[in-house]
């Protein structure tokens, strides 16, 4: 997909899927395994859960390739088998999405800050996305979508790095507070501006909270961009049950009735994070 033909896609509002994480924990994933590694050994549930996304409405997938850059996989001592695990990752994703759907490919920050001691510079960062991306883009992805991104400096080095190595375009969504304020600094809107200057196709937030936190987030975004605005946010705040797992209580219809009001406060790109599933989607595709 060039950027032109991205440019017209959202002359509409585009729906994104939900969540992947927290749905492959459904379905049995282990705490503390390499997400990536278990998906190519369970294609039949990554699929199962893409093929409910699109047929729930979803335009675009992201590809489960989340932490698939050479940081992450070094902590289960998989980083020479980058390539192999994003292809094939992709390949998942683009045999179910026949058409019917775009595949994004979903990269995320390495968990580390740049730091002006060295401990990790630009440089370092830049590289590591231009290696994951250049892989994502000869795989066949149709669009590059950084998220749950926490740092404004890194994020600008993956636009750069996607830039230097292929023309595809760039959603970059950064995880927030209520108020928007971001993790390493900085809020929603400074970052949004930056990351359009740099060269993003579309910006915004994802992950952290619910919907019906994020209306004055989401305004101060639109107003400070003229790209398209992207919205994933999670199936509201979690509770943590006995056994230490994440509990979400916002229904899909309440989801969906939230995300409209985002929508109408200038999000145009929508979909979940955390907590929600392909019905999510569907209420969602029912109120655009």
């Amino acid at each position: 997909m060039t950027k032109q033909e991205f440019k017209e896609l959202t002359k509409k509002p585009v729906l994104l899927d939900g969540a992947t994480g927290s749905n492959l924990m459904a379905a049995g994933m282990p705490r503390g395994t390499c997400t990536e590694q278990w998906v190519i050994e369970h294609k039949d549930v990554i699929q199962k859960l893409q093929k409910a996304y699109i047929e729930a409405g979803s335009n675009i997938i992201y590809a489960p390739t989340f932490g698939g850059n050479r940081m992450n996989l070094a902590k289960h001592h998989l980083e020479d088998r980058i390539g192999e695990i994003n292809r094939t990752l992709v390949s998942y994703s683009r045999e179910i999405a026949e058409g019917r759907a775009l595949v994004a490919g979903d990269i995320t920050t390495s968990g580390e800050f740049l730091t002006s001691e060295g401990d990790y510079t630009y440089e370092e960062a830049y590289d590591m996305y231009r290696e994951q991306i250049r892989i994502l883009a000869d795989a066949g992805v149709d669009l590059i979508a950084a998220e749950t991104m926490i740092s404004i400096e890194e994020t600008l080095a993956a636009i750069d790095a996607a830039n230097s190595v292929c023309s595809l375009p760039i959603l970059c969504t950064v995880t927030v507070e209520a108020d928007g304020s971001i993790f390493s600094g900085g809020n929603a809107a400074e970052a949004a501006a930056a990351f359009e200057s740099a060269g993003a196709d579309a910006v915004g937030i994802n992950c952290s909270v619910g919907p019906d936190q994020l209306v004055s987030v989401v305004r101060s975004i639109r107003e400070a961009v003229s790209v398209p605005v992207v919205v994933k946010p999670n199936a509201g705040m979690p509770m943590i049950d006995d056994f230490g797992n994440a509990v979400y209580n916002m229904t899909p219809s309440d989801f969906a009735r939230h995300m409209r009001a985002l929508m109408d406060n200038g999000a145009s790109i929508v979909g979940g994070c955390c907590g929600t599933t392909p019905e999510f989607i569907r209420e969602l595709s029912g109120v655009i």
